[in-house]
């Protein structure tokens, strides 16, 4: 749809681990993430936007749907980003069509209620590690039902999936499933663009300036392949094979509406919680 510049007082993001601000700062200092970031930009033309993050990580589609919309209708937003399925993309039992059914009943709930929702394509996951290549035809599925969704609701997409960019490592944290600090500033642009808001515009689709290291090639690279997998793929499959998730015991870092220029608590880390 077309963008819009609309002045908004109540913002409220749903989803998981990517919302939360995984990957951008931690949980002893407190997560920001592109929420956040997006929060502040739009503050800066809205003085007194008012903002509330119910992300958790480690959330699929029908646990957000389930746990976060109520909650997200009674604060009464004016401005919803809902950005979920990545969790549900992991899965073996993938299926694009379900997922779609959750995110559809979120943007149908909160654009009937008046909220302006914004939401966002994922990137080719091969191109951030090769090891998931077996992904792409997921990727690309859920993306093309997260367009037709938005269309039929009137729901802002930010086309991350479009630019090269989006999948150079900087933008990454170690993990490489959740952005960097960096990478959540370009989200948080990606959609303050597509809003269009003053001050905004496509210069997060622009490339970094040239690395100052070589990519590793070869063995080197393999080596990093390796490493990844013990470090992170790992600890993942550990808790899939558990039956447990990273957001176990975890509660939304920002439940209520604060004014978007106070910064998030830290959530307490669950005594029990792996990796």
């Amino acid at each position: 749809m077309p963008a819009t510049d609309a002045a908004y007082s109540r913002y409220v993001a749903l989803g998981d681990s990517q919302t939360e601000g995984m990957g951008d700062g931690d949980d002893t200092t407190g997560l920001r993430g592109f929420a956040d970031r997006l929060a502040e930009h739009l503050a800066r033309e809205n003085p007194g936007l008012a903002y509330a993050n119910l992300a958790v990580r480690g959330r699929l589609a029908a646990q957000i749907h389930a746990e976060q919309l109520a909650p997200a209708l009674a604060l009464r937003p004016d401005l919803a980003t809902v950005v979920v399925g990545v969790n549900d993309l992991l899965r073996p039992r993938f299926d694009a069509d379900r997922v779609a059914g959750h995110l559809e009943a979120m943007f149908s709930a909160l654009t009937a209620q008046g909220a302006h929702v914004a939401t966002l394509t994922f990137p080719d996951p091969a191109r951030i590690t090769p090891l998931a290549r077996p992904l792409n035809s997921r990727v690309t599925a859920l993306n093309q039902r997260i367009r037709e969704a938005a269309r039929r609701h009137g729901v802002t997409v930010a086309e991350t999936s479009h630019h090269p960019v989006v999948t150079d490592p900087r933008l990454w944290s170690p993990d490489r499933l959740h952005a960097s600090p960096l990478g959540h500033q370009r989200i948080a642009a990606a959609l303050a663009h597509a809003l269009n808001p003053p001050g905004a515009d496509e210069t997060w689709t622009h490339p970094l300036p040239p690395p100052t290291t070589p990519t590793p090639t070869g063995w080197r690279a393999a080596t990093g392949e390796l490493r990844w997998a013990a470090d992170f793929l790992g600890p993942w499959l550990t808790r899939r094979l558990r039956g447990r998730s990273s957001g176990d015991g975890r509660t939304a870092k920002r439940p209520q509406l604060v004014p978007a220029g106070v910064p998030s608590r830290p959530v307490p880390r669950p005594h029990d919680e792996e990796g």
